[in-house]
């Protein structure tokens, strides 16, 4: 089965540029597509405990390979058992596994967001969303086509709903301010106007982060720690001595 069985292209297209929060964002919508597609079949059918069976697979299938493109460990380095290895126990141990190295993920992009992030106060909000509503109406008298009006409404669509959230995300500011600045000036109506506001913008919330940092002690930035496994492998027995027999008294 092809990867489009358990997500769809807009999920592929949306998946985040770092490698392990692109690897956490498939995993979760290619697990809620596999729980979807196996609730709605009878396991007490032999027909569809086939289909089952063969849902579970590709999952896996979909997974391991997913872990070798974004290079995440130990789906890296994994191998996927031939189908007709392929056991119950085996997706359930997987399965269980799956959700030990996810839970780190988690954890890692959590702890790595906080530093990505910044808490906006409500006041610090309505300014942004003033200077929001501002270049909207730049937008929307701006000499362009209908296309690039139609890209530059959704980042600000897009930039407003960040602004629904606890902590806004930098990376939603650096994408908006980007985009407008990348517009040439013979465009807009002002571009003195335009510019200015995305200033604004860049300013008001580089500000909110400095505030955050003096007074939080953000930790500094550290390389992900290397995700553990959910158990040690076995320890493997010492080789037997072949020369034990000369030893023995008898």
């Amino acid at each position: 089965m092809s990867i489009l069985e358990f997500v769809n292209q807009d999920v592929l297209d949306d998946l985040d540029e770092d490698p392990n929060t692109a690897f956490m964002q498939l995993v979760n919508a290619a697990q809620r597509s596999l729980s979807s597609k196996i609730d709605a079949l009878d396991p007490d059918n032999q027909y569809e405990w086939q289909k089952i069976e063969e849902f579970r697979y590709s999952f896996m299938n979909v997974v391991v390979a997913a872990g070798k493109r974004f290079e995440i460990e130990p789906f890296h380095s994994m191998q996927v058992p031939q189908y007709s290895n392929f056991r119950d126990a085996d997706h359930r141990q997987f399965k269980s596994d799956l959700d030990h190295y996810v839970t780190q993920l988690v954890l890692d992009n959590s702890l790595r967001a906080k530093r990505d992030t910044v808490e906006v106060l409500p006041k610090t909000k309505d300014q942004l969303r003033t200077y929001v509503s501002g270049l909207r109406q730049c937008v929307e008298k701006g000499n362009m086509s209908a296309a690039k009006r139609e890209a530059l409404l959704k980042k600000l669509d897009a930039f407003e709903a960040e602004l629904e959230k606890r902590r806004l995300n930098m990376m939603a500011v650096a994408r908006l301010t980007y985009l407008v600045l990348s517009v040439p000036g013979t465009v807009w109506a002002s571009a003195d106007i335009t510019h200015k506001l995305t200033t604004n913008i860049m300013q008001t919330v580089a500000e909110a982060k400095a505030a955050e940092e003096e007074t939080k002690q953000l930790p500094a930035a550290a390389p992900p720690k290397a995700l553990s496994a959910p158990r040690k492998p076995p320890t493997p027995r010492p080789p037997f001595d072949d020369n034990l027999d000369d030893d023995v008294p008898f």
